[in-house]
């Protein structure tokens, strides 16, 4: 690989967390040769200061796009991580000269007009009511799953905050059609009881347009198996 240019990555991190989730990932890929950018959205990470009620998803796919323009990325390998496959959606839909492939890692896999709460129905009336009880708007964040070390669940408790609601009721809208950009889709197959994303891997799994990938991990492998990851995103992106 020319080290002059090396091959950027950008991630499209999760809900309720930022690029600091993404720490482990630097070095690794940094070996392997590659450039990894994990910006943080409006109103989360060290951008929490600047949450309010009216953030929706179209101002995470403002950020990511606006990192795209001032860091003058191109050729990019875009990473969407579960919330993060709304966001990069669109972000590939609206950046479509700069994506050069697009990589759902446990992610929702949007198709025009849907939101979040539409993919994932079962926590709509939940969510909701967390909303009403946090400032009308807020989302406190989901448990972390059982197998995720205990030093690391203090290390994402410390760090996780609430999401507007209005991030995950927003529906999507593409501009261009549908998506004709190489897709791959990265299962954790150390599922919940809930198993929000199995549909989204089993339709991947057998539609021969998509690149199908499994990884022996729980929803946020970036944590729990960085190592692991780093060499399925190695053998993608080859």
């Amino acid at each position: 690989m020319n080290a002059a240019s090396p091959k950027t990555f950008l991630v499209c991190h999760g809900a309720w967390s930022a690029g600091w989730a993404w720490k482990k990932m630097h070095p690794l890929m940094q070996v392997a040769g590659y450039r990894l950018v994990t910006p943080s959205y409006t109103g989360l990470g060290e951008r929490a200061h600047l949450a309010h009620s009216k953030i929706d998803l179209n101002s995470h796919i403002e950020d990511m796009l606006n990192v795209i323009m001032y860091e003058d990325l191109r050729d990019i390998v875009l990473i969407g991580h579960s919330y993060g496959g709304m966001v990069a959606t669109g972000v590939a839909d609206r950046a479509r000269d700069k994506v050069s492939q697009l990589i759902y890692i446990d992610a929702f896999v949007p198709e025009d007009g849907q939101s979040l709460l539409d993919l994932n129905e079962p926590a709509r009336a939940r969510m909701e009511e967390l909303a009403k009880t946090g400032d009308g708007w807020r989302v406190p964040p989901n448990p972390t799953p059982e197998d995720t070390p205990a030093a690391d669940v203090e290390w994402l408790s410390a760090r996780r905050v609430d999401m507007p609601i209005k991030c995950f009721d927003t529906p999507i809208r593409l501009q261009g059609g549908p998506l004709t950009l190489p897709r791959s889709y990265i299962y954790a197959t150390r599922i919940t009881p809930a198993d929000t994303f199995g549909r989204f891997a089993t339709v991947a799994k057998g539609d021969p347009s998509w690149g199908y990938h499994e990884i022996d991990a729980s929803h946020s492998p970036n944590v729990t198996a960085p190592e692991a990851l780093t060499a399925l995103l190695r053998k993608i992106a080859a």
